[in-house]
């Protein structure tokens, strides 16, 4: 007997982000279990090529709109949690939880806890320039007593392009590497304390032992989440 509630998530954003999230959580939880046990998990997977366009038109209406059904249909399929398995989507987050009844878990939050917990007070951001050049990170980490930097717009566009015409990909490249580490070294000139891979592909290229700062795997800090709600 399975005791765990089904997760569900909005994945697709991108696909490569998502596989990671679906081999985390199962990992983790047949360590606890133990045997041939593995999670309860839903996927609805979306296009990626459709949610860039809408961004990229600024029409976030129409990104909630498809993140909505997809919660919805997880909702259908019986998801007792839900996530949404990628960064900038968040910005729809509270928005769609209001909508919803089933419980979600924001990957703005449980990294904000994991800040907290090292008791660093400014951190670097890296992630989409959806992302970069938006608030809702800095909204959420406001709650917390935490200051937000982003990257200079040369860097911000080095970051971005990376995300997607690599890391979608799963194409990983040395000097992409070098480069996102030297923006890394650059926000610490600036006084970040640490660092968020703000992307949930971003974690396929950086390790923590590749930054002279703390850096925070948004992708593991959520699925890990998820996992111990699930689980309760």
């Amino acid at each position: 007997m399975v005791s765990m509630k089904k997760i569900g998530i909005i994945g697709g954003l991108s696909a490569e982000s998502t596989i990671e999230y679906y081999k985390i959580l199962i990992k983790e939880y047949n360590k606890r279990k133990g045997g041939k046990s593995s999670p309860l998990l839903i996927i609805d997977s979306l296009d990626l090529e459709e949610a860039v366009n809408l961004m990229s038109n600024s029409d976030w209406d129409g990104v909630f709109n498809i993140i909505f059904q997809s919660a919805k249909n997880l909702e259908h399929a019986g998801a007792e949690v839900i996530i949404i398995a990628t960064n900038t989507i968040h910005k729809v987050f509270e928005r769609l939880q209001k909508k919803i009844k089933t419980p979600m878990i924001s990957i703005l939050d449980v990294t904000a806890e994991a800040a907290k917990s090292k008791n660093l007070k400014k951190i670097g951001l890296l992630g989409t320039v959806f992302t970069m050049q938006s608030d809702f990170f800095q909204k959420a980490f406001q709650r917390y007593d935490l200051e937000i930097i982003v990257p200079n717009q040369e860097d911000q566009k080095l970051v971005n392009e990376v995300i997607f015409k690599e890391l979608t990909f799963h194409i990983i490249k040395p000097e992409s590497k070098r480069g996102y580490l030297e923006v890394i070294g650059r926000l610490q000139q600036e006084g970040a304390e640490g660092v968020i891979l703000g992307c949930t592909e971003i974690p396929l290229l950086i390790k923590q032992e590749d930054s002279p700062i703390p850096v925070f795997d948004t992708t593991t800090l959520h699925a890990m989440a998820a996992l111990e709600y699930a689980m309760k």
